[in-house]
């Protein structure tokens, strides 16, 4: 081997660890759960929705409660499939202090339509393209759907999921 061809097989030696470092640290972020920055949770708190029958639905009233917050859409086939699973985690868990949230990133007419048809017992909020900018500063770097936060009590995260919610999941939120 020539010193050009020790060179170049350094070069991309070293190129090939840049990157692998990088994609181990994109993962390492991606699946930790984290603390929510004070920013996110401010944000959060301080939003407010229209719930799909009119009424205001200020963040702050679900405060100092564990919260499961998800953001789904009509057209979203895993957010609907998941949608009973959460259903049945709130009956179960309500009358130990749990809260749902289900954020709609839909139309409102859309989501009224949807819930005539396949009624939920938790809190529905229309949050819009604003819920998508929400769900972005609480870890959905990629603004895909269905995504879920879980809170505890004290707004500690104990969960963040991109995409659909299986039962193992969910056995997690109330230990």
């Amino acid at each position: 081997m020539t010193l050009s061809a020790n060179r170049r097989v350094a070069m991309y030696a070293g190129v090939a660890a840049l990157a692998a470092i990088a994609g181990a640290g994109v993962a390492w972020r991606r699946y930790t759960a984290d603390a929510m920055s004070s920013d996110a949770l401010g944000t959060l708190w301080a939003a407010e929705f229209d719930t799909p029958n009119g009424e205001s639905l200020p963040m702050k009233t679900l405060q100092g409660r564990p919260l499961v917050i998800n953001f789904w859409a009509t057209w979203c086939t895993p957010c609907i499939e998941e949608m009973p699973l959460i259903d049945a985690f709130f009956r179960q868990n309500e009358s130990k202090g749990w809260q749902v949230l289900g954020l709609a990133i839909d139309q409102p007419s859309r989501v009224r339509q949807f819930l005539s048809q396949f009624p939920v017992n938790y809190k529905i909020g229309l949050a819009g393209l604003n819920g998508t900018e929400l769900g972005k500063m609480l870890g959905n770097n990629v603004g895909g759907l269905p995504f879920t936060v879980v809170l505890d009590a004290n707004g500690e995260l104990i969960q963040r999921k991109l995409g659909k919610l299986a039962p193992d999941d969910i056995k997690k939120w109330a230990v």
